[in-house]
């Protein structure tokens, strides 16, 4: 999977930009500037609840067309301290997604980076929205014998899966033809997150696609086109994602405060997207007017994405509650829209 993805030469983020109509999958940015400007506000008031470091890194983990982090920097704007307080670092591997973030935000001084390891220390807001879906998972399927890891095999010319001769020590119920999904990168991801907020002080929102508990199932896929497509069809030109575990993410950060995972319908009404709505509405034409409410009941309605869709806060230990968690920890069903706009 890494491979795939990754490989210097061959790997699909390498040679691609796979975002948008033209691509093979569209984000929740792409769809609206409303999330963009939703997450630029909780990063203004994240900063204001550190108590407004004159200098804080502000860092996007795969930025994608730079379409997210255009939006939040033009919503912040509302808050100038904050603004002059950013230094920009965004963490990508792709040379043609960094090319086209540099036009996206080419009014902003920015940083680029291989890994998170090479933004410098400092306060840190860090944002990580559909990144850690496509970090590497292996998977085990229970067998008559138990658990075994499903591993990639090569006959008559291409790739198939195998299972492994011996059995795993990978200790969980299961009955025959399930399969579990481990992500060991993400956790170490997770975990050196939640090393730097504690260590710099800071937040973390990560917002992807998963379930919050450990639970049995097969969610890899391979998407092309916007279509689904055989895993071992076209490596390397077809994008690979799984569902995110939430509960092993948050097992890998117990030194930190962690909050949700919530529902992002949830979390976007309570950040105030339908007043935002509703006030953008208010200044378009009735054709923009019906594309915004499309866009909206995209982002937060249960059967599109705002139900499997999840986020989650990490801030250091007796930090407030970040904003759009305070009142979903308590009564997720009854969050209503701030209205902040």
């Amino acid at each position: 999977m890494e491979i795939c993805l990754s490989d210097p030469e061959h790997g699909y983020y390498r040679r691609r930009e796979p975002i948008g109509a033209a691509g093979d999958f569209v984000t929740a940015p792409e769809v609206s500037q409303m999330f963009g400007e939703l997450i630029g506000l909780w990063c203004a008031v994240s900063w204001r609840q550190m108590g407004a470091p004159e200098r804080v890194n502000l860092v996007e983990l795969g930025p994608g067309r730079g379409t997210m982090m255009r939006d939040a920097l033009r919503a912040a704007a509302a808050e100038p301290g904050f603004r002059a307080a950013v230094s920009l670092h965004l963490v990508e591997t792709g040379d043609s997604l960094r090319e086209t973030q540099h036009q996206s935000l080419a009014d902003t001084a920015a940083a680029w980076h291989d890994t998170l390891a090479d933004v410098p220390p400092g306060p840190l807001l860090l944002i990580a929205n559909e990144f850690f879906d496509a970090l590497p998972v292996h998977q085990y399927e229970m067998t008559t014998e138990g658990w075994r890891e499903r591993l990639v095999s090569f006959e008559d010319g291409n790739c198939c899966p195998a299972l492994a001769e011996t059995p795993s020590a990978l200790r969980r119920p299961g009955e025959v033809g399930d399969v579990f999904e481990l992500a060991p990168a993400r956790n170490d991801y997770m975990a050196e997150i939640a090393a730097r907020v504690e260590r710099d002080g800071g937040a973390a929102l990560i917002i992807d696609y998963g379930h919050t508990e450990s639970a049995n199932g097969d969610t890899l896929q391979a998407v092309r086109a916007h279509k689904a497509q055989p895993l071992f069809a076209e490596p390397g030109l077809a994008d690979l994602t799984s569902h995110v575990d939430f509960a092993a993410l948050g097992r890998a950060a117990p030194a930190v405060s962690l909050h949700g995972p919530v529902r992002q319908g949830d979390f976007l009404r309570a950040l105030g997207i339908e007043a935002r709505a509703a006030k953008l509405q208010r200044s378009a034409t009735p054709e923009q007017a019906r594309d915004i409410e499309t866009a909206l009941h995209r982002l937060i309605e249960p059967r599109q994405m705002g139900d499997l869709f999840k986020a989650l806060a990490v801030t250091t230990k007796g930090a407030p509650v970040p904003a759009g968690f305070e009142r979903l920890a308590a009564a997720p069903e009854a969050s209503q829209g701030s209205g902040a706009w």
